[in-house]
């Protein structure tokens, strides 16, 4: 008899995501409170970008914004920035920039000691999806994605064109799916 399940190796489908994965996802929140975060040492709320885009794709998406900032690069104000996402209500965190190879670029080491559970499979479809995109240059994001004190946190690029890739292939079509799942 043939497996009929999921196999590593194989091709993937073109067809429609599986019953199973609907299933999960007719049970998830259609809005989530999330906040956006900026980490950048040259970028204000009036020049950033990237912090606007992601706060647009939210809103066309129906998730009310919990909170905005701009912080420095800084692994203090990261940490307090977090802290202060979640006493904000927050079930998700989008944080733009840091997370490349710059002696400055902090984030991922401060939420590699504050993420609970990691999911590797974010950076690693992320960076795939931006090297049909930009090229070997994808190799050097850091992008990461975690949960830490019951909300989901992923880690982007500062670039406007790598946070609208994430958002639209990865993190609006699974945000609501990702928030049941953590709260299971």
């Amino acid at each position: 008899m043939a497996h009929q399940g999921h196999q590593h190796g194989a091709t993937p489908r073109s067809e429609p995501e599986s019953h199973a994965a609907n299933e999960h996802k007719s049970h998830a929140p259609t809005q989530v409170a999330t906040y956006v975060l900026t980490c950048s040492d040259s970028r204000s709320e009036a020049s950033d970008e990237t912090g606007s885009a992601i706060q647009a794709a939210l809103r066309a998406a129906g998730h009310p914004i919990a909170g905005y900032r701009v912080i420095k690069d800084d692994p203090q104000e990261i940490r307090k920035a977090i802290s202060d996402a979640k006493a904000a209500g927050t079930r998700a965190l989008i944080i733009n920039g840091g997370t490349g190879i710059g002696r400055r670029d902090n984030t991922v080491e401060v939420l590699d000691e504050l993420f609970e559970k990691s999911l590797p499979g974010f950076g690693e479809l992320f960076r795939s999806l931006s090297f049909q995109e930009i090229g070997s240059p994808a190799m050097m994001s850091r992008a990461a994605a975690g949960t830490c004190q019951g909300m989901m946190i992923f880690a982007l690029p500062g670039s406007p064109q790598a946070v609208r890739l994430a958002l639209q292939r990865l993190i609006l079509p699974e945000l609501g799916h990702a928030i049941r799942e953590l709260t299971r």
